[in-house]
Formats: C-alpha cells, sequence, structure tokens
C-alpha cells in the first residue's frame, strides 16, 4: 500500500515543480508582452520601454542565479522573492503605460 502512495506523491510532487516553473516563465512572458503592447500603441516611450525591460532582464538573471544555486530549481522562499519582484515591475509597466506621456 505504501508503494502506490509514494509513486501518486512523488508524480504529484514532479508536476507541482512543472507548473510552478511555467508560472514563472509565462509571468515573464507576461509582463514582456505588455512592455511590447505599451510601446506598439504609443503609451510607452523608448526610455520607459528600456527600463522596464532592464527591470524585467535582471528579475530573469536573478532566476537564472537561483536556479543554478538550487539544481535548476526553485524553492518557496525563491519563488516567493520572484513574485514579489515581478509584481513591483507589473506596478512599473502599469504607472508608464499611464503617466499621459504618448510619443
Amino acid at each position: 500500500m505504501k508503494l502506490p502512495y509514494a509513486a501518486v506523491l512523488t508524480a504529484a510532487l514532479a508536476l507541482s515543480s512543472t507548473v510552478q516553473a511555467q508560472s514563472v516563465n509565462q509571468r515573464q512572458g507576461s509582463q514582456q508582452e505588455r512592455i511590447d503592447q505599451g510601446v506598439r500603441s504609443g503609451r510607452l516611450t523608448a526610455g520607459e520601454a528600456v527600463r522596464d525591460e532592464r527591470q524585467q532582464g535582471r528579475i530573469d538573471a536573478t532566476e537564472a542565479r537561483m536556479r543554478s544555486n538550487n539544481g535548476g530549481h526553485l524553492n518557496g522562499n525563491q519563488r516567493a522573492r520572484l513574485e514579489h519582484r515581478q509584481n513591483r515591475a507589473s506596478a512599473h509597466i502599469y504607472t508608464s503605460k499611464h503617466n499621459g506621456r504618448h510619443y
């Protein structure tokens, strides 16, 4: 009886980490799409877009560093730190897109 339970638990954990990794990467892609859309619509200036893209690049580099230091995985604390940084980046993108500058 323990073997099937252990197998199910292992499979659930593997699936969970895969889904979580996708959500981090999906968030990066979503943020980049918001920046691109802001440039296309004229809501973001070139300078604002560069600043927001640099911020995304720093978050991406931090994620890569965290994963390399942890065998390719993120623990809960690391995931929370990345999410917090993405939340701040999202607020910056919103502010940049809604500050009344159109070029």
